[in-house]
């Protein structure tokens, strides 16, 4: 089958730095404006950048990583997020043809736009060139013949006259200038160690960043063109359509395993919200919810307790170390996550949650479930991973090969229990996490789309726990 079009833009740049999450949210939350209904999409295992997307859209924003979930799921996934929608945004990672170290073009900004036969958008850090520009953004569009850059915003520009000296430079280079945006520092979202301080940190500061972004980007940039360019994306690969969250055999053939009787009382699985913990996947709760659970959300930075009812616990990563003394002092919550690791309930942490988990985070006291202490460091550990898992556990089989992403500034020791969570091959081969009764910590953040059978197994040992 050949899929029917999403109107869809990949905003990408020439290096990180250049201004993509400004222009890309502020189209975003622009197009939404004019009362569209906007899809909005990261490349990447980015978490960060689509909560921002979806203040401005009002919609889940969503992760395209060819990496994590393999090329063939990216039009698949896309088609998910955008089912219903008008018009489509997705925000590139690092430089356009910037992919995996040594994978050539894999996950990288180009590969996921060829794969979605769309056509691009070069944002381009103006501030320090003039004519220049033609050369860069030449070479840019002549790389890759399968790359089909459909204009260009200049971002920074310092004048009028600045301006004017760009585009009668860009006009020998045969790509139209689609948008050209001042500097301004209202647009400018702080950062921190990891990034961008994430949204629900920032509530409403993080809306009044959106708001400017669309108001400097609706005043420099001619929405109307940018429309016209999204809807001339053709028809996607043929064979693509929607991917579904159900993880059982009938969705996936390759899956095995005895199905749910009718009627079955939904096991509730908790997952941990708030701003300690913000990073996660939206296909993540999907995936859970379609495998029977019933998932509710938690705020360790304010709930005593676990959800009435808790059979399961997923705590995902985020910022655990900022909020080190308030996650320390919630000592009824840190105890109820105790008691009910100890109780053989299936818990799967991802690298905040593994810091949670432990003895203490810089000398404040965790939950105490893992024999290991954390801290912060001065190195950054960052990259895709490819791992197998040592053994059983709530998450896969041993031998299960799964991708992963390692993102942090902090060293847990032991970095692996007597039960390693994962083999890893990369940058050195190691083992690292732990699996104990129905524990699973890990640094590594995965995308559950790549192995439904992840959730399934979860939510079963949810069920017989």
């Amino acid at each position: 089958m050949v899929s029917a079009p999403v109107p869809r833009l990949v905003i990408a740049a020439p290096s990180s730095g250049s201004g993509k999450t400004t222009v890309a949210t502020g189209l975003m939350a622009a197009f939404a404006a004019r009362g569209l209904a906007v899809s909005p999409h990261k490349v990447g295992p980015d978490y960060i950048d689509p909560g921002y997307h979806a203040l401005a859209t009002g919609r889940a924003g969503r992760n395209l990583d060819a990496y994590l979930c393999g090329p063939e799921l990216v039009a698949p996934l896309f088609l998910h997020g955008a089912r219903g929608c008008d018009l489509a945004v997705v925000e590139g990672v690092m430089g356009l043809y910037d992919g995996a170290a040594g994978e050539g073009e894999l996950a990288s900004t180009a590969q996921v736009a060829k794969l979605l036969r769309a056509p691009v958008v070069l944002v381009v850090d103006a501030s320090s060139q003039s004519r220049s520009v033609a050369a860069l953004v030449h070479g840019f569009a002549s790389w890759d013949p399968q790359v089909r850059i459909g204009g260009v915003i200049l971002n920074k520009v310092g004048s009028d006259r600045h301006e004017s000296l760009l585009r009668e430079a860009l006009d020998s280079a045969g790509v139209p200038v689609l948008g050209a945006l001042r500097r301004a520092a209202r647009v400018e979202t702080p950062s921190r160690h990891l990034g961008l301080v994430p949204v629900a940190e920032r509530t409403s500061a993080a809306v009044d960043a959106v708001d400017a972004m669309a108001a400097q980007v609706t005043r420099g940039c001619d929405l109307a063109a940018l429309e016209a360019l999204a809807r001339s994306a053709g028809p996607l690969p043929d064979g693509s359509a929607p991917w579904t969250p159900d993880p059982s055999p009938a969705h996936h053939p390759t899956r095995t395993g005895p199905a749910r009787p009718a009627g079955e009382r939904r096991p509730v699985v908790a997952v941990a919200g708030g701003s300690a913990f913000t990073f996660s996947y939206a296909e993540h709760t999907e995936l859970l919810t379609a495998a029977g659970a019933e998932v509710a959300v938690f705020d360790p930075l304010r709930d005593e307790g676990l959800p009435e009812e808790t059979a399961g616990l997923v705590v995902g990563g985020g910022f655990p170390e900022v909020y080190a003394a308030e996650l320390s002092a919630n000592e009824p919550l840190r105890a109820a996550v105790a008691d009910l690791a100890r109780s053989g309930a299936p818990v799967a942490a991802e690298c905040a949650g593994l810091l949670y988990l432990c003895r203490e985070l810089d000398g404040q006291p965790m939950c105490g479930v893992l024999d290991a202490t954390a801290r912060m460091s001065e190195r950054l550990t960052l990259g895709y991973r490819d791992a197998v898992a040592v053994g059983d556990s709530v998450l896969a089989v041993a031998g299960t090969r799964m991708r992963g992403h390692e993102f942090h500034r902090t060293v847990v020791e032991p970095g692996a229990g007597a039960a390693p969570a994962w083999g890893v091959r990369a940058p050195v081969r190691r083992v690292e996490g732990f699996v104990q009764q129905g524990v699973h910590a890990s640094y590594l953040h995965t995308h559950w789309a790549s192995e439904p059978g992840v959730a399934r197994r979860f939510v079963e040992r949810c069920r017989t726990s």
